[in-house]
């Protein structure tokens, strides 16, 4: 698998590393329940089929976070984009 960094172009993907869901958000420490909502977020996540919205870290490259959006039945990747920024889909 390729993945195609803003900065740096069509990389094979061993120059990545997983750092997983990126549609997750952390949770307010100061709200209430703050440890379940914590927990919740961490430990109790979906296994989606199809499109996904994954971090991933260049490691091998310009070391810069991407945000790619990628098909979990058959691994296309739809787009690819800094991490800090808002990927269209």
């Amino acid at each position: 698998m390729r993945i195609d960094c803003p900065h740096c172009g069509s990389r094979d993907i061993q120059e990545f590393v997983y750092r997983g869901d990126a549609s997750v958000s952390r949770p307010d420490p100061d709200g209430e329940d703050a440890l379940k909502h914590f927990v919740d977020a961490v430990h109790l996540r979906t296994n989606p089929a199809g499109f996904h919205s994954e971090h991933w870290y260049h490691s091998g490259g310009c070391r810069s976070w991407v945000t790619v959006v990628r098909d979990t039945l058959t691994h296309e990747i739809e787009s690819v984009g800094f991490a800090n920024e808002e990927i269209d889909r």
